[in-house]
Formats: structure tokens, sequence, C-alpha cells
């Protein structure tokens, strides 16, 4: 028995010493704010003491655009999309509960109302009324949801390889890329929140963009550290099983709002008849489709993106003047 005993503590120790071996800690949180805010880090206060971070950049007096980050991602995603629009719009970019430099949501709350006090806590915080509202992934899930709570704030939407429609007859749902694979497994679960090799970020990012070369150094150590920031781990094993409410998909046909739907060939996290459910569903959109990019267009072709935005906007807004002289797609 005695030997029995100290061959099971002796196993003990020796997980105890390999889980401190590869245990990757939580990042500081004001080096963090010091590398990745920027020199005027600005925060919105919302409910319950959340504290929002966020940017506004571009032109002060131009049209508002909020833009809206998917999952594991942060506000830097949009930024060379920022770049290429910045001169002819006022560009809101923030980091959503559970995020960047945001952090954990101070009730666990990632349900789509939980996500919407971040979103109202920003515009407040801007005071902009009403604005065109775009997203990504689930931040696109974020923005469709938004439009249909608050019709009157939103003046068109801009959905980005969008999550939330549902799957067409006879698809099957696309594979989970093994970051997210890991944290809904409930058994690895409090692992994960622990342990975050950077190599699975990097995983995960070649498994989400199409040119595998877009898939930095900086990037990965982008997303490997705001994954890390306190609280951002716990948050993403919570919001990888809330409830998507998918039922509210039925409800697409009551938006009203012009719609723009982007998306990558080449998504495979979202695959692209996802844009056609869109389309078919909410009345007034249109559909831009780029060969060779994955699920993140404002990162893989900004330029593209930026210009059929221009354009969808420029509809919308009569007395815009196209500074660009842009062709008009054939």
């Amino acid at each position: 028995m005695n030997r029995l005993l100290a061959f099971a503590a002796g196993f003990v120790a020796i997980l105890a010493a390999v889980f401190l071996l590869v245990r990757t800690p939580d990042t500081n949180r004001d080096e963090m704010i010091a590398k990745y805010a920027g020199p005027s880090p600005m925060f919105a206060e919302g409910a319950g003491g959340m504290r929002v971070h966020w940017r506004d950049e571009g032109c002060r007096d131009c049209p508002a655009i909020i833009l809206i980050h998917g999952s594991n991602a942060s506000l830097q995603t949009w930024a060379p999309l920022v770049q290429q629009l910045s001169g002819e719009y006022r560009i809101i970019t923030y980091d959503q509960p559970g995020h960047g430099l945001t952090g954990a949501h101070p009730r666990d709350n990632y349900t789509a109302a939980g996500m919407f006090e971040a979103l109202n806590a920003v515009a407040n915080a801007a005071r902009v009324d009403h604005f065109y509202l775009g997203g990504n992934s689930m931040g696109g899930w974020v923005a469709w949801r938004y439009a249909l709570a608050y019709p009157e704030r939103v003046d068109g939407l801009i959905l980005i390889d969008a999550a939330g429609a549902p799957l067409r007859e006879g698809e099957r749902a696309p594979p989970l890329n093994l970051g997210f694979r890991l944290m809904r497994n409930p058994a690895l679960r409090p692992l994960v929140e622990q342990i975050t090799p950077r190599e699975l970020v990097k995983k995960s990012l070649l498994d989400t963009l199409a040119d595998d070369a877009l898939v930095t150094d900086a990037m990965v150590d982008r997303y490997w550290e705001l994954l890390r920031f306190p609280g951002n781990r716990r948050a993403t094993a919570i919001r990888a099983v809330a409830d998507r409410e998918g039922a509210f998909a039925d409800r697409l046909g009551e938006i009203a709002e012009p719609t723009l739907i982007i998306w990558g060939k080449e998504d495979q996290l979202v695959y692209p008849s996802a844009a056609d459910t869109f389309a078919e569903r909410i009345p007034n959109a249109e559909v831009v489709i780029f060969d060779g990019v994955g699920h993140v267009p404002m990162e893989e072709a900004p330029e593209a993106t930026a210009n059929a935005i221009r354009r969808f906007l420029e509809a919308q807004l009569p007395e815009a003047v196209d500074t660009l002289k842009l062709e008009q797609p054939q």
C-alpha cells in the first residue's frame, strides 16, 4: 500500500511539474495596454463597470461606421481597412467583451444582449445616435442582431463573412478550427484556459486566412498575447458554449436597412453559401465575393474590401464625392 501511495504521489508530482512547465500565464494588463492601445488609450464606460477599449479614427465630420471584430480577434483586425477609408469616413472600432483590452464582461454575459451593452457604450461615448454598422464573423452576428434590436440607430449594414446564417439544405457544418474544438470540449476546457501554446494560435490563424504568407510573427503574437489578457481565456470558454439563439435568423427579413455582404470565396469557417442565405433573407442586400480570400477579407484584401464598401456607401449617400473615381463593376 505504501508503495502504491508513493507511486501515486510521484505521478501527481510529475503531472504538476509538467503543467507548470507548459502553462502559459495571463499577460500583464498594463503591459498589454501600453503595447496595443496606442499613445492615448480610450475606454468607454458600460453597465456594471464594463470598460470597453475603443478607437475613433478618420474624418470626424464624415458619416460614422462602427466595425465589430470576430471571435478571438481585436480591433486591430480593422487597421488595414481603417487605413484605406479613414480619409472619407469616421471609423469607430472596439474590442468586444472577452477580447482585446476590454477583458471579461462583468456579468459573463456573452449573448447578443451582453455584446450590445459594449456597442451601446461605445456609440454613446462617441456621441453618435445612428451609424453604419459592420461586423466580421461573430461580429457580423452581433451586427445583424443589433440591426434587429435597434433599427433606428443603423443606417446600413456591412456583413463580412458573418456568422449566424442557418445551413442550407444538405449542408454540413464546417469543421471548427483547432482552438474552437478544444474550447468546446468540457474535459479539455479548463486546461486550455491555462495552457495556450503560441503554435496553437498560429495553427488557428493558418486555418482562418487563405494565404499563409499573411500570418506573420507579429500577427500571431498579437492574437496570442491578447487572448491571454486577464479574463479573456475564461470568457472564450464561456462564449464557446453560449446560446447563439439561431431562431433569430428567421427574422432576417425584418432588416430594412441597405446591406452589403462581403465574403471570401476560400472561407473554411463560414462557407460562402451563407452569403447567399443572407442575401435571400435580407430584402435590400447585395453580395460581393472575393477569390483567393478566406475568413477575414479586411486583413487579406483590404483595398478590395474598402472599394466594395465605398461603392456601397456612395450609393446610400448621393452627396458623397467619389474621390477615387472608382470604375463601376461590370
